[in-house]
């Protein structure tokens, strides 16, 4: 069996002993950081203590229970595809470091393929970005990122098992050091793989089939940290995957293989305001049914480079840059044995402190993709605080922002199917939120917030069954809705409890009609987005005791264009409990888990029933001495 490697970096105690910790210098590596320049755009951080509860899952399994992003799973270790307020699959950027991840085949992330042990800090941005990160950015943006350690050493290794057969194992290493008197120097090597043989004790639930899968995940996240005194940064970040997943695996004849490799690397380096990045990313897909013996065989390859400079005028601040990528693919199912592609984008970034109250973003990009001609896009964003005191804030944010995407190389290039004049989808999306806080007392605090918004994308491309599924500009869509959340959190002694909240009322409707396919569907919501969405998650802790509760509910959603058939909405309820055990430089971290508590039967795609309640163990071991002065 092979033994994985991963970190318990973040720890709800942690969070404390830090602060009293004595440390080597901080590294700082500034990077990438576009949530500086989104007022006005509703971005949700993520903390430790959220992603500790998830090491061992990917991240779909968070976002869901955190956020109103629905995502169409087709069962564990299946294909994995999100829709971001009320878009399709390839309508979200996924950024790592700054670097967008979505296959260019596919235009889109399996996020089965994505464990949240994989990266450090999570955010997510709701609404159009593209002013910011680019193409794909039309429902949103999840932005992945690397963190340098402050500790000299810490290693860990975990396990989880859980029902059905399925286990995970972590191994992660921690490490600082000062190299000289202007060099210091972090890293982190994290190693993990997860088997999900999926031995369910039943073939189907309420007369739909479960069906039988099987699939393992391996994967090895390498980052480097050099920090000067004298402002020089250097990092280097590494993350390989294979995935490998296999539908009805005892049928000979009708199983299907998917292996999915991912080669991510990149080099960046900064001097002062200035930064330059270089990477290369290699994404290799596998398929066959019945037959192993030939594999269709995909492979793409993305080398890209980015050039920036920050400047700094009294209270406006502005990142000046651009970006350059080269495609490579090769594909079976293209004409053409090689397909290249270059693509450019220049932009200019700005943040205006304007009052102290008053914060103001305006944002352009221009877009330059071989053959096409992608659109301006501007942006322009606002955060006002109406009331700004020590315990009591109340913010007015507000954006307007054009979107693109370029089309994928399968909608251009595959063979009959593929549009070669295909035109780059664009949008304008406008939103308007108010975020409160409030200091209640010394051991008490609440937030809330309330978001509209109105996004309309035109030249929505479609596989259209009119024509035997050749690819078109068939749609115009317009994603409207309402997003609400909450929280509060109490402390008192050693006593912790909070509880979180979300909703989302989310219409998402074609509104134009292109030709006699389209005309009955006008009006109609889009076919798997939830009307409805809500979730909560509440815990209660005492000491390095911790339960929490968490549960997540959906709406119906249609599964014909017509809204003629649909999936009954559901909810599900998880239960966890855990401990952690401090015995001097060892800590043991156990956790135990109720997956689906009232075993709840439901549908995510037609015909495909989910399994129901499942449990599971997880034991870390964390090696952390304490640290000394140097």
């Amino acid at each position: 069996m092979a033994l994985t490697i991963a970190t318990w970096l973040f720890r709800p105690e942690m969070l404390v002993a830090q602060s009293d910790s004595i440390r080597l210098e901080p590294i700082i590596v500034k990077g990438f950081v576009p949530e500086k320049f989104m007022s006005g755009l509703k971005i949700q951080k993520f903390d430790s203590a959220s992603l500790n509860l998830f090491r061992f899952q990917n991240i779909s399994e968070l976002l869901s229970l955190y956020t109103p992003i629905a995502f169409k799973n087709y069962g564990p270790g299946q294909l994995n595809t999100a829709s971001f307020r009320g878009t399709s699959a390839n309508h979200t950027a996924v950024l790592w470091n700054g670097l967008n991840i979505n296959s260019p085949i596919l235009g889109q992330t399996d996020y089965s393929t994505i464990p949240v042990t994989g990266f450090d800090q999570l955010s997510v941005q709701y609404g159009s970005a593209a002013s910011i990160v680019g193409s794909d950015a039309v429902g949103g943006s999840i932005l992945l990122g690397s963190a340098p350690s402050t500790q000299p050493l810490q290693l860990s290794i975990g396990r989880q098992q859980e029902s059905f057969n399925n286990h995970q194992t972590q191994v992660t290493a921690r490490y600082a050091a000062v190299i000289s008197d202007q060099w210091s120097f972090s890293g982190k090597t994290n190693v993990y793989d997860g088997r999900m043989n999926n031995d369910f004790p039943y073939t189907e639930r309420n007369q739909y089939t479960v069906l039988p899968s099987t699939s393992f995940q391996r994967g090895l996240v390498q980052d480097l940290f050099f920090n000067s005194k004298n402002d020089h940064q250097i990092s280097a970040h590494v993350w390989l995957t294979r995935n490998r997943l296999t539908l009805t695996p005892e049928d000979k004849a009708g199983r299907e293989l998917t292996l999915t490799e991912a080669y991510r690397t990149m080099l960046r380096y900064q001097f002062k305001d200035f930064t330059i990045r270089t990477s290369w990313v290699r994404d290799i897909i596998d398929y066959a049914k019945g037959d192993y013996s030939q594999l269709d065989h995909a492979v793409t390859d993305k080398f890209s480079n980015r050039v920036e400079r920050d400047f700094q005028f009294n209270a406006i601040q502005i990142k000046a840059g651009g970006e350059w990528a080269h495609y490579r693919a090769q594909v079976a199912g293209y004409d053409k044995a090689l397909v290249t592609e270059n693509r450019g984008d220049i932009f200019l970034l700005t943040r205006w402190q304007a009052t102290a109250r008053l914060v103001i973003s305006a944002n352009l990009r221009q877009a330059f993709v071989t053959k096409f001609d992608p659109p301006f896009t501007p942006s322009l964003g606002a955060d006002y605080f109406i009331v700004q005191k020590e315990t009591h804030n109340l913010k007015l944010k507000g954006s307007i922002g054009r979107s693109y995407r370029v089309p994928t190389l399968n909608e251009r290039f595959w063979k009959e199917l593929g549009n070669p004049d295909i035109r780059p989808e664009n949008g304008w999306n406008k939103e308007v939120s108010l975020e409160q806080n409030i200091v209640i007392d010394a051991n008490q605090t609440f937030s809330a917030s309330l978001t509209a918004y109105h996004n309309r994308i035109k030249d929505w491309t479609y596989w259209n069954p009119t024509q035997s599924y050749r690819v078109e500009n068939l749609q115009q869509v317009l994603a409207r809705g309402i997003e609400a959340q909450a929280g509060w959190r109490h402390q008192i002694n050693d006593w912790k409890s909070g509880i979180n909240l979300g909703y989302a009322l989310n219409k998402s409707a074609q509104e134009k009609a292109y030709d006699a396919y389209s005309s009955d569907i006008i009006g109609k919501q889009l076919v798997f987005v939830p009307m409805h969405s809500g979730n909560l998650n509440a815990f209660i802790q005492y000491k390095n005791t911790r339960l929490t509760g968490q549960a997540q509910t959906i709406s119906k959603r249609f599964s014909t264009f017509d809204n003629t058939q649909f999936l009954e909405g559901y909810t599900l309820t998880n239960l966890l409990a855990e401990h952690t055990f401090v015995w001097d430089k060892i800590k043991m971290r156990l956790q135990g888990q109720i997956n689906n508590l009232a075993n709840t039967f439901y549908l995510n795609v037609r015909n495909n029933a989910m399994p129901g309640r499942s449990f599971a163990l997880s034991l870390i071991l964390i090696y952390d001495p304490p640290h000394s002065a140097k």
